[in-house]
């Protein structure tokens, strides 16, 4: 079997595909960091080896004799502060570490871009593989990095490396120990999510997106994509089937894009941390909604009951912080819920005008 280097191995997405690669088998080799937590790492045997993905001779060394590589590691943040280094891991790191597989002569390489090089599709409609990025107005640094973390692995595959670029949706399920991907699932259970606004995302199983790496590797083109993606929800849509399955009550009030935006460059500039970000709001208001026909039919990919992805997130949080969970607010704030009443009402009085 191949000798493989998986980086990101600790990370939600990495740490399930490193139990699937060596579950079939694979020689593995993970890049790890001071102190990274290594729970999810429990049972799978492997060399590990330190390498900080911004130094050129450890990306050498660490690539130095494997025949394939999974590049999983990347930064989540929609916090403007972390832009910089936002652009370093996944952009700079994903060029440096492609040009040494380049050197190295890799045979086969993985890269876990995501749907955010693709871009949100138009309100209310659905984006594959051939849409073109046209996001860069929306200012959101992380969407931008990953575009062009993507641009770079399509350019190592002009140039002759066989890299194959794999597009998660919004990733859930068990086991994001980093809380990034299903931090919205957190914040609801805690019942720290009363207002939101219009958009959309697609929902993906962490196990879906594991197998995804594998397929694409085995039956992927060099210099294609494939969107990794389930369920396309509404906002409203997923935290009612959240509610059905926690218990805890929806947030409810729903405010327009450019207001909802507004409020929280306000809270932006009162002390400490906002409780949300302007960045995080224009990322929300959009519709990151797509198709998976791509992978389905050249990969031979196949999803999970989007219920069961759900079900299984809402479940693992409980475990973890069962008891936390428990002193959160189940029902939301009355002054949010007459907000909502208030707001329907105006809604309804202007739709009549008009």
């Amino acid at each position: 079997m191949p000798k493989t280097l998986l980086t990101g191995a600790t990370g939600f997405i990495g740490s399930h595909v490193a139990h699937e690669l060596a579950e079939r088998g694979d020689e593995l080799r993970l890049t790890v960091r001071e102190n990274s937590p290594t729970e999810a790492l429990a049972g799978v045997e492997h060399e590990a080896v330190k390498c900080d993905l911004l130094d050129r001779r450890a990306l050498r060394r660490a690539v130095t004799g494997v025949d394939k590589v999974f590049h999983c590691a990347g930064l989540v943040s929609l916090r403007e502060r972390d832009a910089e280094r936002v652009f370093e891991v996944n952009a700079l790191a994903t060029r440096m570490l492609l040009e040494e597989c380049l050197r190295a002569e890799v045979q086969r390489v993985i890269f876990t871009s995501s749907v955010a090089a693709i871009g949100p599709a138009p309100r209310g409609g659905t984006a594959d593989e051939t849409q073109v990025f046209t996001a860069g107005h929306l200012g959101i640094p992380y969407v931008n990095s990953k575009h062009e973390a993507e641009t770079e692995a399509l350019r190592m595959a002009a140039h002759g490396l066989p890299v194959v670029c794999v597009n998660p949706t919004f990733v859930y399920g068990r086991g994001d120990v980093h809380g990034g991907s299903t931090n919205v699932v957190r914040r609801f259970l805690l019942g720290r999510i009363p207002v939101y606004t219009d958009g959309a995302v697609n929902v993906v199983d962490v196990k879906d997106v594991a197998r995804g790496h594998l397929l694409a590797d085995e039956k992927g083109e060099a210099g294609e994509r494939y969107i990794l993606g389930n369920r396309n929800y509404s906002w409203d849509r997923l935290f009612a089937d959240l509610a059905r399955v926690s218990g805890v009550e929806a947030p409810p009030l729903k405010l327009p894009p450019q207001l909802a935006i507004r409020m929280a460059e306000l809270l932006e500039r009162g002390p400490g941390r906002p409780p949300v970000t302007a960045l995080e709001v224009r990322s929300a208001s959009q519709w990151w909604t797509y198709k998976n026909t791509k992978a389905k039919r050249e990969l031979g990919w196949t999803t999970s009951p989007h219920e069961d992805t759900i079900e299984d997130t809402v479940q693992w949080y409980i475990e973890r912080e069962g008891g936390r969970m428990a002193r959160g607010r189940r029902s939301q704030p009355l002054q949010y819920k007459l907000a909502a009443r208030a707001l329907s009402t105006v809604e309804g009085v202007v739709g009549r005008l008009r």
